[in-house]
This record gives C-alpha cells, structure tokens and sequence, in this order.
C-alpha cells in the first residue's frame, strides 16, 4: 500500500509538471500571437458614401452652370439627386427664404431683391460674370466713354455720329426690369440711370441676334456670348473687356453669382457647393460655361457696389 500511495504522488507530481510545461507553451505562443496583432495596421473607418437629394433654383443665366456642375457631381455620388430649376434671381431667393428649396441662385445680392429677410441668408459666391455693351458691326466705334455709355442708354445721344461712328440712329435693345442682367449692367455700366424705352429682349442669345441684324443697335452681353464677330464688344474708359481686367477692378462693369442658403449649408447642399468651389469646376467647367473663377478675383464688391482690394 505504501508502495502504490509513492507511485500515486509521484505520479501525480509528474502529471502536474506537464501540465504546467503544457501551460507555460501556451502562454509563450499567445504572447506571440498579441505581438503580431499589434504589428498589424489599424482598419480605418470607409467613408460614408453621400446620400439624399438637393432642390436649386434661381437664376436663370446660373442655371446651365449649376446643371453642369449638378450632373457631374452626380455621376460622382450616385446615390445623390439634384433637381437644378430656373426661374430668376428674384424666385430663388424667395423660395430660399421660404425653404421650399436648399440653395436659391441670383445675379445679385439678396439685399437689394429681398432686404427684409436677407440677414436669414448666407451667400456663396460661386462665380463672377463680366458684361459690357455691345453694338452691331456697323455702328463703326470699338471704345466709349462712360459718360457717353450713360447718354446713349437715355436717349440723350441719338446717332452714333455724335460719338464718330457711322451716321446711324442708335437702337436701343434692353432686358425687362426682372433680368439680373439688367440690375447688373444699370448699376455699374449706367451708373444706376434708368435706361429710355426700346426693343426689350430677355435671351441673350435672342439679344445678340438683335443686335447683329439691326442697323445702329446696341444692347448688353456677357463676355461669353462674345465668341464672334457678329456683335462688336466695347471697351469702356479705353479699358478692354477682359477676364484679367475684370479680375484686376480695372473694369466696372462685373458681378458675382450667387447661391444662397439659409443659414449655414449642411448635408448634401454643403458638399455641392464645395464642389462649385474646387479648382475642378473653378478652373474648366466654370470658363467652359462663359464665367471667371470667383478664386482668382483680386478685388471684391459689397451690395452697395463699394469695391476694396483683396
């Protein structure tokens, strides 16, 4: 008996040992393993794919911009709507305020179309346009003193042989009141003087038409519409309408393009109007579609009209 209780100790005594060996390895090869898991780089969290749509509206010279850049931001996010709608530059500011719509585009600032519920707004200039006047190739004058600019669009000059063009009687051919066109070029071109009566056109492609079929007719254009030489841009004060002179403040004749939203842009509306500010749509689409890049501009303008330098 005493024999078999040794054996039993030793036995166990034995078994114990292995276990602990048994154990001992274990832990060694979990070390190893916690060690190669530290080694390894940590996941990083994807991207939430951009999701929900987008309600723009506004005006209607923005419009082919904003729907370019819509249908390429699209294509980007395919789980994005952006419905793009005209309107005019009055309409999307109104329909902004109310919130029937995320972004609401215009010519000019909401204060001088909404004063009362501007402050609610907040404005992303997103492009500049430049315009000047344009007459018909006939007409016979390339430069114009505003001053005169000022008399021709009054009717206080009545031929263009008072400025040494052709004995040709002037044609006036104007926007309605509602064009941001109109405010824009009133306002920095005339001086804010009311324009005398004359064809009234709201198209410029329809404008330029005018003007090149009509005998001693001028009117007013975007520096896109001038690819041609069917219609004769002016300069202005002997200073050429140009990208880089609108871009310098030597040229007046210029406004920023807007797309407001109430209050701080979030969502989907945030990260389109990011978008119309890259250097992507900046400096290709954006020229593509007839405008100069907000980015590049070394002066700036309030809505009173006062300009500073950058």
């Amino acid at each position: 008996m005493k024999s078999l209780k040794k054996l039993s100790l030793g036995t166990i005594f034995a078994a114990s040992m292995v276990f602990m060996a048994a154990c001992g390895g274990g832990a060694s090869n979990d070390n190893t393993t916690g060690t190669d898991k530290t080694n390894e780089a940590p996941k990083t969290e994807e991207k939430q794919e951009l999701s929900g749509s987008l309600t723009v509206s506004g005006s209607s010279a923005m419009q082919p911009l904003v729907a370019a850049a819509a249908e390429e931001f699209m294509n980007a996010n395919p789980k994005v709507d952006i419905q793009v709608n005209a309107g005019g530059s009055g309409t999307g500011l109104s329909q902004v305020s109310e919130g029937s719509v995320q972004i609401g585009n215009s010519d000019v600032f909401a204060e001088e179309k909404i004063p009362d519920k501007a402050s609610e707004l907040v404005d992303h200039k997103v492009a500049v346009v430049g315009m000047t006047a344009a007459v018909n190739p006939k007409v016979g004058i390339k430069d114009i003193k505003k001053e005169d600019l000022i008399k021709v669009f009054t009717g206080k000059i009545t031929n263009w042989k008072e400025l040494g063009g052709k004995d040709q009687k002037i044609v006036l051919v104007n926007r309605p009141d509602s064009s941001g066109t109109r405010a824009i070029f009133n306002k920095f071109a005339l001086d804010g003087a009311t324009p005398a009566e004359g064809i009234t056109e709201d198209s410029s492609n329809t404008v330029k038409k005018i003007i090149n079929e009509t005998d001693g007719a001028v009117g007013y254009l975007a520096f896109s519409y001038f690819t041609d030489d069917a219609v004769t841009p002016l300069a202005i004060d002997g200073v050429e309408p140009n990208e880089e002179n609108v871009q310098s403040g030597k040229f007046p004749v210029w406004a920023y393009q807007h797309s407001y939203t109430k209050g701080e842009a979030d969502g989907v509306a945030k990260a389109f109007l990011e978008y119309l500010m890259s250097d992507e749509i900046q400096t290709t689409l954006l020229k593509e579609q007839g405008y100069l890049p907000v980015t590049k501009m070394k002066v700036e303008r309030d809505a009173k009209g006062n300009q500073k330098d950058l």
